[in-house]
């Protein structure tokens, strides 16, 4: 019975990761606030409460702390971006609605160890500026990109003393890269065919997690994760805009958390995660050096963007044996400095603040139903056009999202 469970949430994983395509987005730089409808109800806290399936994608070591469960969940996502270029604002809202899906088993193999998959979008990023030609910076209509990044992570965990929870998680990363509009930066490239295409390319790449959770005292808990960089196969498609060739690897991430169940209703988290986008020289090559270094060559002009600080706070209150209430809040350093705005006009990753709330509703013994709301504050970034271009640029970005989830208990 138990292999025939784990060989459908095998099928509905490869499933389900033909649909995630279709999701895109931009929070903590490019990474998801939180990898769950439970987590992200609470700011997105995970590295040391593991609330549901989908805990590897914070913390492997969690799956042996939720027990055996499964979990599917979709999430709603409308961004809105825009740049305004000497005093014209430009919609970057081509496209302004994506679903992400999440999906996550998890089984005990005795009361001490688990293995478990979770399939989960990473992070990403989309544009599409309809009218931008007019804006004279030599971006063509339709100029905007389209970054999608799927997570299958095969994890085991294994709680080796009763206060003591290690595990790992195999990342198994795909992702896909759009770009169009940028015909009239043919010059400035080392493969000019390369700079842009109508479809997407895609790249593929594996990498690894780690994980563990102490328990300090009765209720109180810690934990910590890593997560090296990821090398991903280069974009054949983009190797004329991508530093190095068409490179674009996955950075490399880690992160400490605690969780406090001061009271029997009340839980309380915090994580704090740092995110080094400065060591994948696409993201974080400057632009400042655009027309001096041509793109695509290993020091060729990048996004610029820097390393990020992400605080997630988080608080779930039990309002009965029945409904869990969360409520959350997340901040992020912003990645985009005002030397590269307008490299990140098609990137626009300003986000800095998040509000988020959720719910879980227990529907019977085994089955229960969450949900999440989340709202990204307006910020704005200003800087100076690239030479030869004069004038000034202000990109902003703000965002909601609503996602719902079915969790099942076995």
């Amino acid at each position: 019975m138990e292999n025939k469970r784990l060989a459908a949430a095998c099928a509905a994983a490869c499933a389900l990761a033909a649909l995630v395509p279709g999701a895109a987005h931009a929070t903590d730089g490019y990474f998801q606030p939180g990898y769950s409808v439970r987590s992200t109800g609470m700011g997105g806290v995970g590295i040391a409460l593991a609330q549901d399936a989908l805990a590897a994608a914070a913390n492997p070591a969690g799956m042996a702390l939720v027990g055996n469960r499964f979990d599917a969940g979709l999430t709603l996502f409308h961004p809105d971006r825009e740049a305004q270029i000497n005093g014209t604002t430009y919609s970057g809202n081509a496209q302004s609605n994506f679903l992400i899906p999440e999906l996550g088993y998890n089984h005990m193999l005795n009361p001490d160890m688990s293995v478990g998959i979770s399939l989960y979008g990473n992070g990403g990023m989309n544009s599409g500026y309809n009218t931008i030609q007019a804006s004279q910076t030599n971006l063509l209509n339709g100029a905007g990109v389209d970054l999608q990044q799927m997570f299958i992570s095969p994890s085991f965990a294994w709680r080796v003393t009763p206060s003591n929870t290690i595990g790992i998680a195999l990342d198994l990363v795909h992702q896909t890269f759009r770009a169009n509009g940028l015909d009239n930066f043919a010059n400035y490239s080392i493969n000019p065919a390369s700079l842009q295409d109508p479809g997407h390319g895609s790249s593929n790449g594996v990498g690894v997690r780690l994980g563990w959770i102490g328990e300090l005292a009765p209720g109180l808990s810690v934990g910590a994760t890593v997560q090296p960089k990821i090398h991903m196969s280069s974009f054949s498609k983009y190797s004329g805009l991508f530093a190095g060739g068409g490179s674009f690897d996955i950075p490399a991430n880690y992160g400490v958390g605690v969780a406090w169940k001061a009271t029997p209703a009340w839980t309380l988290a915090a994580d704090v995660e740092r995110i080094l986008y400065s060591g994948v020289p696409a993201i974080g090559n400057t632009s400042t050096n655009f027309g001096l270094v041509k793109l695509g060559l290993p020091n060729g002009p990048g996004f610029g963007w820097r390393d990020v600080t992400v605080v997630k706070l988080g608080a779930a209150w039990a309002w009965s044996d029945a409904l869990i209430l969360r409520a959350g809040w997340n901040h992020t350093d912003n990645p985009v400095t005002p030397d590269n705005v307008f490299f990140n006009t098609i990137a626009p990753g300003v986000v800095q603040d998040h509000l988020t709330l959720g719910f879980t509703y227990a529907m019977s013994r085994n089955i229960d139903l969450s949900g999440d709301y989340v709202h990204a504050f307006k910020h704005s970034v200003t800087g100076n056009l690239q030479p030869p271009l004069q004038g000034s640029e202000t990109l902003s970005m703000t965002q909601d999202s609503i996602g719902v989830s079915i969790g099942y208990k076995f």
